[in-house]
């Protein structure tokens, strides 16, 4: 790393005398009659010291990352959202890990340490043909010994006005979820996901999600 650097400085020397060298040849060439050579070798010089300022700065300013600046931000909003997630068990929410578990105080039909992942469509209401607007994305983790989860999940939605925009959740399950970012019109986005469980049985799962999402 070190020697690429010094091989920068050294390409950058070498870069500046072919620019002082040009400079110098222009100069005496298209050199004003009334100007002395001492007149015109200042401003040449000038000129020179001009550019490597500039050049060191950029040199300078080669780094991964920039200057820290306070921070203004926009006048925050606040944005209420409500829909439901429609899971089928086997075909939206699919255990792709498990681990053996022995103790018999595990009687959950999803053991400790399971990871399943998700991709549940969202829906307007309970009823399974009414309107998709997004989808859920994400993992689940059985991280507790009492079936409870730890929820790494994204809401995507598809349509109206915050089409293309998604709520970024990183949380346990109780007593809701916790909105740490998001993107589109959510980005930079906090808040929290309470959900009420309509549904649930051995093949279909129906949640019902009420959001308040703080954002710019």
């Amino acid at each position: 790393m070190f020697g690429t650097i010094n091989y920068f400085h050294y390409k950058s020397f070498c870069f500046l005398n072919k620019i002082e060298a040009t400079i110098l040849s222009f100069s005496s060439t298209f050199r004003p009659r009334n100007y002395s050579k001492t007149e015109t070798m200042k401003g040449t010089l000038m000129l020179s010291w001009i550019l490597i300022i500039c050049l060191s700065q950029v040199a300078v300013r080669s780094q991964y990352y920039s200057d820290t600046l306070p921070y203004h931000p926009r006048p925050p909003k606040v944005t209420n959202l409500h829909f439901f997630m429609h899971e089928h068990t086997g075909v939206t929410a699919v255990q792709v890990a498990q681990v053996n578990i022995t103790s018999s105080d595990n009687n959950s039909s999803v053991p400790f340490a399971s990871l399943v992942a998700v991709n549940d469509p969202l829906r307007t209401g309970p009823e399974p043909d009414s309107e998709v607007i997004g989808n859920v994305q994400g993992i689940a983790l059985l991280a507790g010994m009492n079936a409870s989860s730890t929820q790494y999940i994204d809401f995507g939605f598809n349509t109206g006005k915050f089409n293309g925009s998604s709520l970024s959740v990183f949380s346990r399950g109780e007593p809701g979820l916790a909105v740490v970012g998001g993107r589109g019109r959510f980005m930079m986005a906090t808040g929290v996901a309470l959900f009420n469980p309509i549904l649930i049985n051995a093949t279909n799962v129906i949640i019902e999600f009420n959001v308040t999402v703080i954002h710019y």
